[in-house]
């Protein structure tokens, strides 16, 4: 376990964070300079915080009113940065066994050896790092991260110097290792996909702050706030009033959500673009509730999926649509641009609208 309760002003920049980690992979998720980094070298014993604490399974590293704070080297976690630091003249079997100094030959290449089949690099220890590939670098840089028996691991963007593929392998490495490390690991990213993929529970980090600590699928499925659904990608963020019990204005028309929202209340309703639905019904007819016509004004196709833009033909609001490319077939989409777009109720996530002195 992980505990982080920690302050730190760097000129201008406040940063202020509380977040825990258990036997689970936790992200640390933002945009550049949210403080993510700083928070991972902070656990390290790389940066000192002003106040607070941090605790590392039963034992505390760091708090500020009782003066302690752990060397590096004694807290007992490996630490993975985004660039490597192979030694370029060290062989793989000796790059992972620099941690070891002092312990016997014996017991040394027993654990070297135990690293490289656990990473599936059994046939590289006597290559040098530039013999070996980008991928197969982070994996020497993993094992030498684990050297040492560590109580917890930290990511600090390991895999965004890497291609895609490399990216997506060492991704599902690390998802692998999970288990089987059993310790708490500590990933920060600012890779959308790389947060859902990765993460138990995930720290939405934005100016120095937590604005959202909850699960993987709570904090994408129900953000704590417009700005927590920004940086997770909700493309579809509605203005939206209080009309009485569970509907809610959007655009000029009445919207059914989850919840009840006082009338005449302004806040803010989020819908993912894979959750909005385009439906073939006759526009003449009377529409179903959560449902209106617009008209497709952009789209972009992915390969596999296809991104809508559509403008309402009346009231109601424009919205961003993801597609997969089959249903894209099916439904004919490429020679019809007029459709009925239902909003589903279910999908509909209301929050509180955010003032400038809440925005945190």
């Amino acid at each position: 376990m992980i505990t982080v309760d920690i302050q730190k002003r760097l000129g201008a920049f406040q940063l202020d964070v509380q977040f825990e980690a258990d036997r689970e992979t936790v992200v640390l998720f933002g945009r550049s300079g949210s403080g993510k980094s700083r928070s991972l070298a902070a656990i390290a014993g790389l940066m000192r915080p002003d106040s607070g604490t941090i605790a590392i399974g039963d034992r505390t590293v760091f708090d500020s009113w009782r003066g302690i704070n752990v060397p590096p080297q004694q807290r007992s976690l490996g630490y993975l940065f985004q660039q490597v630091g192979l030694f370029p003249h060290m062989t793989v079997d000796q790059n992972i066994a620099y941690p070891l100094a002092g312990w016997d030959r014996t017991a040394r290449d027993r654990r070297v050896e135990e690293l490289k089949r656990l990473l599936r690099i059994e046939d590289l220890g006597r290559r040098y790092p530039d013999q070996i590939s980008g991928g197969q670098q982070q994996r020497v840089a993993l094992a030498r991260a684990l050297a040492r028996p560590v109580e917890a691991l930290l990511l600090d963007e390991p895999f965004s110097a890497l291609d895609e593929a490399l990216r997506a392998d060492l991704r599902a490495e690390l998802i692998r290792l999970r288990g089987e490390l059993d310790v708490p690991i500590v990933c920060v990213t600012h890779d959308l996909r790389e947060a859902h993929l990765l993460a138990d529970r995930i720290a939405v980090v934005e100016d120095g702050h937590v604005f959202q600590f909850a699960s993987r699928m709570e904090v994408f499925q129900h953000p704590a706030s417009r700005r927590v659904a920004e940086l997770t990608g909700v493309a579809n963020i509605f203005a939206a009033r209080g009309i009485g019990g569970t509907r809610v204005e959007i655009g000029g028309l009445p919207f059914e959500v989850p919840t009840a929202v006082p009338a005449g209340i302004d806040v803010d309703v989020a819908l993912r673009a894979e959750r909005c639905l385009l439906r073939r019904i006759d526009p003449t007819e009377a529409l179903p509730a959560n449902c209106f016509l617009a008209e497709i004004t952009s789209e972009l196709a992915f390969g596999s999926s296809y991104t809508l833009r559509l403008a309402p033909a009346g009231p109601g609001p424009s919205v961003e649509v993801d597609i997969a490319s089959h249903p894209y077939d099916v439904l004919g989409i490429a020679t019809r641009k007029q459709w009925v777009v239902e909003l589903p109720a279910a999908d509909l996530h209301v929050m509180q609208r955010e003032t400038t002195l809440d925005a945190r």
